[in-house]
């Protein structure tokens, strides 16, 4: 059998498809292989190139391989879907497996970084307390929805709801039985037990930043606190991986669509592709800058506050997120301290490097 130099695997829970070539692209084997026989399959193939979508599990296998010897290389689906044959109307593992490997010889090709063990440890933190967060919401809705088929109108807001419900509950005005408010009482207890929980996550993320020097380094960004600055670090890794800022915010979805031609520029609303979750921190923490950015008089706060004058609340909340993430990636990939008075300097000027406000 020829040397294989690429493979491209399609992850899947019990049967993974392999597809593999020599060094000129002739196929040399295509198989599938139970996950049980998957590691021990390739601790006996000579180091080669892997490639594999960036799925579940893509980044524990990654590891695996990466132990062995091969060079392994995360796609995200979006860009091997286009090499498989057939097109979205035609989709099975073999072609997705020849379509991943086809995708990684690209010489363009951008990749996923594979994520360390503690980098998933970390976010599987936040993903708990992202779950128990919209548990909470939910069940909050569905008790004001329970309540309102009575004729009891709780006000909006959590707040609003913790200070009500408890309140509307005890009143024997309304229709309510000793049957259904126990079970709103329950609902209740439910909510009390997921606010511990929320506060556990809150502090076990609160604990590991205190011991990551890019974690502290983010939380100097004004708006950016211990969960935005955590998530970051745990979900980008090493962001030197990225050319520059601008190529990181459009990794996080903060910049404009292109429908460009001709030597036209055409820009729509932002793409909102990349990680949801950190682009979802990013403008909670953009809303807190530009709520208080009258309160400060640094440079980049004045520009907050005369941008927001010119094109409004909503507009500035996506640019402040967009600022965020090219401060983080100068944090994180140069290793600077964020300074929000910066102001750009003469090329070739010397002085100490700070993150761009």
């Amino acid at each position: 059998m020829d040397k294989i130099t690429r493979i491209g695997v399609d992850l899947a829970k019990n049967v993974i498809q392999l597809h593999g070539v020599d060094s000129m692209g002739r196929v040399v084997i295509r198989k599938a292989i139970s996950r049980q026989k998957f590691l021990e399959w390739f601790a006996n193939l000579a180091p080669c190139l892997v490639a594999m979508e960036a799925c579940s599990a893509a980044h524990y296998w990654a590891r695996k391989l990466s132990a062995l010897g091969h060079e392994v290389r995360l796609i995200a689906p979006q860009f091997a879907a286009p090499y498989r044959k057939g097109g979205k109307h035609v989709k099975n593992d073999r072609l997705d497996a020849e379509a991943i490997c086809e995708a990684a010889g690209r010489p363009h090709m951008r990749f996923v970084p594979v994520k360390t063990a503690d980098q998933q440890n970390v976010l599987v933190v936040h993903r708990m307390r992202s779950g128990f967060v919209e548990e909470r919401t939910a069940l909050i809705n569905r008790l004001r929805g329970e309540l309102v088929e009575f004729g009891v109108f709780l006000p909006q807001g959590i707040d609003a709801f913790r200070a009500h419900f408890v309140t509307a509950l005890e009143n024997g005005s309304n229709e309510l039985n000793g049957v259904a408010r126990t079970a709103l009482l329950q609902g209740w207890n439910h909510i009390q037990a997921l606010d511990r929980q929320i506060t556990w996550c809150d502090a076990q993320i609160a604990a590991q930043v205190k011991h990551d020097n890019n974690a502290q380094r983010a939380m100097a960004v004004i708006g950016i606190g211990p969960l935005t600055a955590s998530a970051a670090v745990a979900t980008v890794g090493d962001a030197r991986l990225f050319k520059n800022g601008r190529q990181f915010a459009a990794w996080l979805g903060t910049v404009p669509k292109q429908a460009s031609s001709g030597g036209k520029t055409r820009l729509g609303r932002i793409t909102k592709q990349g990680n949801t979750y950190l682009r979802t921190l990013l403008f909670q923490g953009a809303r807190s800058a530009v709520a208080s950015a009258h309160r400060r008089n640094d440079r980049l706060s004045r520009w907050i506050v005369q941008l927001q004058a010119r094109v409004g609340w909503y507009r500035t909340l996506v640019a402040v997120a967009n600022k965020h993430a090219r401060i983080l990636w100068a944090i994180l990939a140069r290793g600077e301290r964020f300074n929000p008075s910066y102001a750009p300097t003469r090329p070739g000027a010397a002085g100490p490097r700070t993150a761009t406000a």
